[in-house]
Formats: C-alpha cells, structure tokens, sequence
C-alpha cells in the first residue's frame, strides 16, 4: 500500500470486513519481523457504546487482531487513555475490550496508569506516555466523528490518548491544533485503520451517530484527516492541525494526488452533519476549556436551544482553565468555581449542565416578569 492511498470497504460484517480491507492493502508485509511488539491505539474516549457514535467497534479491533495472528504476530497489545473525566479501566469493560483480552490473549495497556517522559516532538517538548516507546509496530484506529472545538477528530487527534491527562489538559491552554499537529510527529503512526461506521458527526462524545458502514485504511495520517475534512465539508485550512503537521513533514494533505480506492462495492460519500455547534456557541465564552467539559456544555446548550429556552439567555457562559481564579456572572465547570452562578464539575455530565442551565433561565424569567408586574 501506498502512502497516497485510501482504501474503503463497506457493509455490516466489521470484523470480516477489516480482514479484507488488511489483505488489500498487504498489511502484513509492511511489518518489520513477527517477533515485533504491535500496538493497536482505538479511540475509547469514555465507557460508550460504539453504535453510540464515539468509540472503536470491538469487531473492528478484532479483524485487526485475527489478521495479524493468521500471519504468525502474536506480540499484541491494546493500548489507550480515555479522557479526562473518564477512566479507562470502564472503557475497557463497557466497550467491549475485555472480551477481546479472553478471546484472543492480548494485553490491555492502560496509558492513564502510565508515567511519561518528556520528548522533542519537532520543536516542541510534549509529554509522551512510556508505554509508546515499548510499542515496534503502531496502528490506530480512530473513530471518524466531529468534534466540538476542532471540527473534526480522527487519525492525529486520537494520538491525544497517548499522553497523560496532565498534559491533555495542557494542549488545552496551548488553543489545541499545534499541540496536535506536534504530537504527530512525535508519534510514528505505521498503520491507521478507521472506524467510518456510525460516528457522531457532531459531538465527539457520541449520542447522533450517522451510520456509514463502512472501514477504511492508510498509512499516512495527514492525508486521513484532509479526506475527513472533504467528507464532512470542510476545507483543510479549517481544521489547522492537518496543515501544521504536514508542514512539520508528518504526512501529505494533497488529495489531488491520492488515490481513494473502494473494495466491492461503490458508494456516494454524501455527509451532512448538523453542525449544531455553531448554531449554540454563540453563546459561550471559551479560553482553554479540556475537550470533556465543554463537550458537556454543547450538546446542553443545543437541548435547551430546541426548547427556545437558549434565547432567553441574557450572558454568555464562560468556560475553561482561562477562567481559574476570576469572578463573572455565570460560568461552567470547575474552573469557574468563582462565579456567582457556577455549574460543578470536572467535568460536570451533560445533563447536571442542562438541568442547572435551564433552571437558571427559567429563575431569571420568573423573575424579571415578577419585576414587570
């Protein structure tokens, strides 16, 4: 396979399917020795459901898995951080990755029980978890989905699981793309196989997924994600993070020259995402919020948006570690601990978000028509 190439397949049967898509592209040939250690990277950003439309179907990983062993590599591990807020041990058990531990003899490593060291990722020093360096072979498989402060996520940004959650929190204060693109080339990915099944095209915690069917193989993680970019309407200069690691030499961004070839059968790409986030984030105040407290916010602020409750919202909400140590009116999350009116949490769920929300509004209502009378 070719580092210009995309291949896609479709249908229902993911794990048969991943195996033919692996053969296509002649995976194993492009692996060093058997006797390497291969780690395999899913996005399990929190304990979901994959048809949820945010985490890597386990059907997916274990096409992944019976390909290799059919071609004699048995040194496999799986290897993942959910995100902050979120343990890893639960995803694990909730998605489905325990079972694929039993059935076929992998390990599961759990990158928020890691220590880190500290590496140069092209000029910018990040934290990298230890357990990356113990990996030969890395493939990942993201979940091709939106996301609420960088449009989209899939091959690069799910590199984030890699390091630890001090440092998820830091790539916050840093406005998040090149931090990303950085990670990129500090983390070789050899292989990326992704999950275009059913992902949330809106929200990357899931709840509105968009069935595609279908799965899809690279070895170049910067032309993935421009291709993501052309599948949700976006250009690439969208989405900053894929132009600064290809300038950084992580990968190509040309779609013009790359080849998208589909097994079996072809089908039309025709993706529409809601885009709800824009039409609610007007009325937040970001400074380096971490991707689990505002992806509680947005969905929340979109329900009380359908009731016609979000209008009637006199002040913006503010939100993020920009915010620690401040005063103001109304805030969410933890880090606006000193606000009049502030919605706990670190994260707070989206729910308790909702509820305080929409009880503040409809308090403030009451009360202004009580001045009114």
């Amino acid at each position: 396979m070719h580092k210009n190439e995309i291949i896609k397949i479709y249908g229902t049967e993911y794990k048969e399917m991943t195996k033919t898509l692996l053969a296509k592209a002649n995976l194993a040939a492009q692996i060093p020795s058997p006797g390497i250690r291969i780690g395999i990277k899913p996005n399990l950003v929190s304990p979901t459901p994959a048809d949820y439309g945010a985490t890597t179907h386990p059907e997916v990983v274990a096409g992944i898995i019976e390909y290799l062993q059919e071609h004699g590599f048995d040194r496999i591990v799986v290897l993942e951080g959910a995100w902050v807020g979120d343990k890893t041990s639960e995803a694990f058990e909730y998605c489905g990755y325990r079972a694929l531990e039993e059935q076929y003899g992998v390990e599961l490593w759990d990158t928020q029980t890691d220590s880190f060291h500290e590496k140069d990722c092209a000029g910018m020093k990040l934290h990298i978890c230890d357990m990356v360096d113990q990996i030969d072979f890395l493939i990942n498989v993201p979940v091709l989905k939106g996301h609420c402060q960088t449009k989209i996520t899939c091959a690069l940004k799910n590199s984030k699981g890699l390091i630890p959650n001090s440092e998820k929190r830091r790539f916050h204060t840093m406005g998040l793309h090149k931090p990303i693109a950085h990670l990129g080339a500090g983390i070789h990915q050899d292989f990326i196989v992704t999950d275009h099944i059913c992902g949330d095209l809106d929200f990357e915690e899931g709840g509105n997924p968009v069935v595609r069917n279908c799965v899809m193989a690279a070895r170049n993680p910067v032309l993935m994600d421009a291709y993501v970019c052309r599948l949700l309407h976006y250009s690439v200069s969208d989405v900053p993070y894929v132009g600064m690691a290809q300038q950084l030499g992580v990968g190509s961004a040309d779609l013009d020259s790359a080849q998208i070839i589909t097994i079996g059968e072809e089908r039309e790409e025709e993706i529409t995402a809601r885009k709800r986030v824009l039409a609610v984030e007007y009325a937040v105040e970001e400074v380096d919020s971490c991707s689990a407290c505002y992806a509680s916010l947005i969905p929340a602020l979109d329900r009380l948006r359908t009731e016609g409750l979000l209008e009637k919202l006199e002040e913006k909400i503010a939100i993020g570690q920009g915010y620690r140590k401040k005063s103001g009116r109304l805030g969410v999350g933890l880090c606006t601990a000193g606000f009049d009116v502030c919605v706990r949490g670190c994260p707070p769920t989206e729910e308790q978000v909702y509820r305080e929300l929409k009880q503040y509004i409809l308090r403030n209502k009451t009360e202004k028509e009580r001045e009114r009378r």
